[in-house]
C-alpha cells in the first residue's frame, strides 16, 4: 500500500470524526524511521516504536471486512512488531464513541488509561488506552 491507498482506505474507515488522513500526511509519517506500517488483505496499521514504548497512530479495516479478524490480527503483528523495536507497552487514543474500537482493543489486553478532552473536536473526547506487552505477545 502506498500512501494514496492508506489514504483512500482511511478515508472510507473515517469518513467524519476522527478526520481522515491526506496521502501526504501519510507520506510524511512513513518517511520517519520511527514508524512502522502493517497491512493486511483490507487494512492496515501505522505505527511508531521509540524509547521502550509504541504508539498505535491509526488503525483502518475497510467496513465489509469488519469483524473477520483483520484488526485482530493488525494488533496481534503491532505487538510483534513494537516488541521487536524494544517497545515494553503501547499507548493509543481512540473516539469515546467508537464502541467497536473500544471493545477491538480491550478484547486485545487494552485498557482505559484516561481520556483526552476535545481531543478529536470539541465536544469529542478521546479514550487513553494502554497495553504492556509480555512474553507470550
Amino acid at each position: 500500500m502506498d500512501s494514496d491507498d492508506l489514504a483512500a482506505l482511511h478515508l472510507r474507515c473515517f469518513f467524519a470524526h476522527p478526520r481522515p488522513w491526506s496521502a501526504p500526511e501519510f507520506e510524511d509519517l512513513l518517511n520517519s524511521p520511527l514508524n512502522f506500517l502493517l497491512t493486511r488483505p483490507q487494512g492496515f496499521l501505522l505505527g511508531r516504536a521509540v524509547a521502550g514504548e509504541a504508539e498505535l497512530l491509526t488503525l483502518a479495516v475497510a467496513p465489509e471486512a469488519r469483524r473477520q479478524g483483520v484488526g485482530s490480527a493488525l494488533l496481534r503483528d503491532f505487538a510483534v512488531a513494537s516488541q521487536a523495536r524494544g517497545a515494553a507497552e503501547a499507548f493509543l487514543e481512540v473516539a469515546e464513541g467508537n464502541a467497536g474500537a473500544i471493545a477491538l482493543y480491550a478484547g486485545r489486553g487494552w485498557e482505559s488509561a484516561g481520556r483526552r478532552r476535545n481531543y478529536y473536536a470539541p465536544s469529542i473526547d478521546a479514550i487513553l488506552m494502554r497495553r504492556r506487552f509480555t512474553a507470550c505477545d
